[in-house]
């Protein structure tokens, strides 16, 4: 398996709460301030900072202070290293399925 750094751990984990998930598909619409973030989803302005902080840290979003306001965006980095790594364990099991059918198939011929 291809070997990943810390990145993808922090990626995973600021992936892992639906508060951050839903954060990101928001911001694939456009950029937005905390308050705008944070009325959908219910939460303090204080906790949707907490959660945009995590996926800064990720870089998957980046913000910007203009005035008295926190302008929220993608980040730079994309989720290329997940599909990396989900394509290398789809790549591994795909083969292992495939010797699974070679065995039952050589099972089918000597059993007739």
């Amino acid at each position: 398996m291809v070997q990943y750094s810390s990145t993808l751990d922090s990626t995973f984990s600021a992936l892992s709460d639906s508060t951050r998930r839903a954060i990101l598909e928001r911001l694939a619409l456009g950029s937005a301030t905390i308050s705008e973030l944070a009325a959908p989803a219910g939460i303090s302005l204080t906790g949707l900072k907490k959660h945009v902080r995590v996926l800064e840290e990720a870089e998957l979003v980046s913000t910007e202070k203009r005035g008295r306001t926190r302008h929220c965006r993608l980040g730079p980095k994309r989720l290329e290293d997940i599909s990396r790594w989900i394509e290398e364990y789809r790549r591994g099991w795909e083969q292992r399925f495939d010797r699974v059918e070679e065995i039952v198939e050589r099972k089918r011929g000597t059993s007739r």
